[in-house]
């Protein structure tokens, strides 16, 4: 049987829409509480927000923070651990629900994607080789060799500034580059900084450039998924009201980086 072009293309939008919907219905509120847990995106190499301990246990500011949110919502957190493109490409796939992981918030993310309340203010900082003293601000990094997770907030930024973008896994990795001068700076929240040297104090780093303006983060959501947005929303704000989030903050950190 032979079948037209028209019919196999309606053929092929209502899989594709049946596919969309199943997408959906397995990242909904409704669905989460049905299944009693809710699939958490973040890296586990991210230091110190989300990484494992010696005992190889997944730990930090992120996961700490996710596991009081889930906690809230009555259900159980099961953590999706992955570099971040591989993580968000997962995310996009419908393989996780939310992610936790220092997500910042900005006007391109908020169009494709639902952000909940901020839970961290972190200030951007420029992070170069000690010996480098070319660079002092945003404006200086025309030109320069710029190391970042490909998809990341940063690296719109450095592009934005006029840099090439040099593409690595992490925080760490980027340093790495930076160390060996095979690269020129990495943009980054100063907390993994200051996390990053207080582990490696001999590491050959600065910062260059402190930004005066607090970069919040949130947690990622699939778009138009209102009522399990709404439902982080109220956990974030209760543990904010409880004090929860000062405590993780302080337990990681020594002060509040959530205000």
């Amino acid at each position: 049987m032979k079948f037209s072009s028209a019919f196999k293309f309606g053929a092929l939008c209502v899989v594709g829409c049946l596919l969309s919907l199943n997408s959906a219905l397995a990242n909904s509120y409704e669905q989460i509480k049905k299944d009693g847990v809710i699939r958490i995106a973040t890296e586990g190499v991210y230091s110190p927000f989300s990484f494992h301990n010696e005992k190889d246990e997944l730990m930090g500011y992120d996961v700490e923070i996710a596991r009081a949110v889930a906690k809230k919502l009555g259900v159980k957190p099961k953590f999706i651990e992955a570099s971040w493109d591989a993580m968000l490409a997962a995310f996009d796939a419908g393989k996780a629900d939310v992610v936790f992981n220092q997500v910042s918030i900005n006007e391109d993310r908020k169009k494709k994607y639902d952000m909940s309340v901020p839970y961290t203010m972190p200030y951007p900082v420029i992070v170069v080789h000690k010996d480098n003293n070319d660079i002092k601000s945003f404006a200086d990094l025309k030109g320069k060799k710029s190391v970042h997770s490909a998809t990341s907030n940063w690296a719109a930024i450095a592009e934005k500034n006029g840099a090439t973008v040099v593409v690595a896994d992490g925080f760490s990795k980027g340093v790495e580059l930076i160390i060996s001068k095979r690269a020129d700076d990495t943009i980054n929240d100063n907390v993994t900084f200051f996390d990053y040297i207080k582990q490696r104090p001999n590491a050959p780093l600065k910062i260059a450039y402190t930004s005066n303006e607090p970069m919040p983060t949130a947690a990622l959501l699939k778009k138009g998924n209102t009522e399990l947005l709404e439902a982080i929303n109220k956990a974030l704000d209760e543990l904010k009201a409880e004090g929860k989030i000062s405590e993780i903050s302080m337990k990681y950190f020594g002060k509040d980086i959530s205000k």
